[in-house]
């Protein structure tokens, strides 16, 4: 035992001593006595089997203290001859280079000779992320008549926007966008890539404002419908249409209220929760999408009251609606066509009054600040078609639509009504505070 415990204890100091000298002829050295101190163990091993289990300790002490020891001045050996060139001992322990999370530190972030990953431009802009993704989808609906000529051209009627659903060729869009014209008018559907289609209105629902159009062109991309029930106020959106014919237009905001009723609203017949959003919509914006950041389709574009105040459809209810279009369409193809009743045509782009319209309509003075206080709700005359049976009549933009056959008007869906009745319509306008009737013969 005593001559195990001072051979252990030269063993130390030797190794010890040897791994202080850096170089090479002593390393040999110390290999050649940590050789010596393995075959002398395993020997005094073999020769004391009784007291086997002390004496297999102290030697795997000493074995240990040897292999760790040797290990460590090799790589210490090495590891200081190669840092001469600057290596790494390559032989012993791989060198791994990762990717640094830090900006570089010769200011060149947000500057052209920037990596990718350090430009501002790419690091900041994830709108412009989520409009690339959408953008292709997005289409302007334009409609003219064809009976009617200006020069050479057909006579423009109206426009607005709408996005691509079905790749093959199912395009939706807000039902006020192509409803209320003559049979003689023509729907036109404009791609990203300038390519134009004739396009036929295959279901329509004035109730909820949504309708779906048919171009002949398939292998089409849509657009990804998100879920408008996760949608939170504060989130990024941005609107995507042709606000006053401006195609390929983006506006952005956040979601103002997620849940904004009809009825708050003052819109009768509708039973919606609006999205609410500060992004700008304006006429030509409607029937466009409303997209989250994911490029996913949130709602459809839909009205305006004033800037920073404007409104969506839900996705969710536009979902429910291209069900039912798809279940009619299944139904169609095994009963007859139910007769349905045939509308006549106008000639004028309508906005429907709510409270908070009508105040702003009376806050920006001029004529409009001369509505009567009793006006509550009605039809808001936006646009009239010249030549159409409005424009004859006399109607004019700026009127307000308060009756029609002595029946009070609330929305423009009691004019669609209307239009789908036989014989004139005598309505009652107010015109800078005053009312007037005025006789109409829609046109079939």
């Amino acid at each position: 035992m005593p001559f195990m415990r001072r051979l252990g204890i030269v063993i130390a100091q030797s190794l010890a001593t040897k791994h202080q000298k850096r170089h090479v002829a002593s390393l040999q050295s110390l290999c050649r006595n940590a050789s010596h101190t393995v075959s002398a163990a395993k020997e005094f091993q073999e020769g004391n089997n009784r007291n086997s289990n002390h004496n297999s300790s102290y030697t795997r002490t000493a074995l240990g203290l040897g292999a760790g020891l040797l290990l460590g001045a090799t790589a210490k050996t090495l590891y200081d001859e190669r840092t001469k060139d600057k290596e790494f001992p390559k032989g012993i322990l791989p060198a791994v280079q990762a990717s640094s999370p830090l900006p570089p530190e010769d200011g060149s972030v947000g500057k052209e000779n920037a990596p990718t990953y350090f430009r501002k431009r790419d690091m900041f802009n994830f709108v412009a992320d989520a409009v690339e993704k959408a953008s292709a989808g997005v289409v302007f609906i334009s409609i003219s008549d064809t009976r009617r000529h200006i020069v050479r051209n057909h006579q423009h009627l109206s426009n607005g926007s709408g996005f691509i659903v079905g790749e093959d060729g199912l395009i939706l869009t807000n039902a006020h966008v192509v409803s209320n014209f003559p049979q003689s008018a023509a729907i036109k559907v404009r791609l990203l890539d300038g390519k134009e289609y004739s396009a036929v209105v295959e279901e329509i629902d004035t109730v909820s404002d949504l309708a779906l159009l048919r171009i002949n062109c398939t292998g089409l991309t849509p657009l990804k419908l998100g879920d408008s029930s996760a949608v939170r106020p504060g989130e990024f959106v941005a609107a995507l249409g042709s606000p006053l014919s401006l195609s390929n237009s983006v506006t952005v905001g956040v979601v103002s209220s997620t849940d904004r009723g009809s009825g708050e609203l003052g819109l009768r017949g509708r039973d919606m929760q609006y999205i609410q959003t500060d992004a700008a919509i304006t006429f030509g914006n409607s029937g466009g999408p409303l997209i989250n950041l994911d490029g996913e389709v949130i709602g459809i574009n839909s009205m305006t009251v004033t800037s920073g105040i404007s409104f969506a459809i839900p996705v969710d209810h536009a979902k429910a609606f291209m069900n039912k279009a798809e279940k009619k369409r299944v139904d169609l193809a095994k009963y007859p066509k139910p007769s349905t009743a045939q509308r006549r045509y106008l000639g004028v782009t309508m906005l429907t009054l709510t409270k908070s319209i009508l105040q702003e309509l009376q806050s920006r003075g001029g004529p409009m600040s001369s509505i009567p206080s009793d006006i509550a709700q009605g039809v808001f005359i936006w646009k009239v078609v010249v030549g159409s049976p409005a424009y004859q009549s006399g109607l004019i933009p700026g009127d307000i639509i308060t009756h029609i056959n002595n029946d009070p008007v609330a929305s423009s869906r009691d004019v669609y009504r209307s239009l789908e009745q036989k014989g004139d319509l005598v309505m009652v306008v107010v015109r800078n505070g005053q009312r007037y009737k005025v006789v109409v013969s829609p046109e079939v």
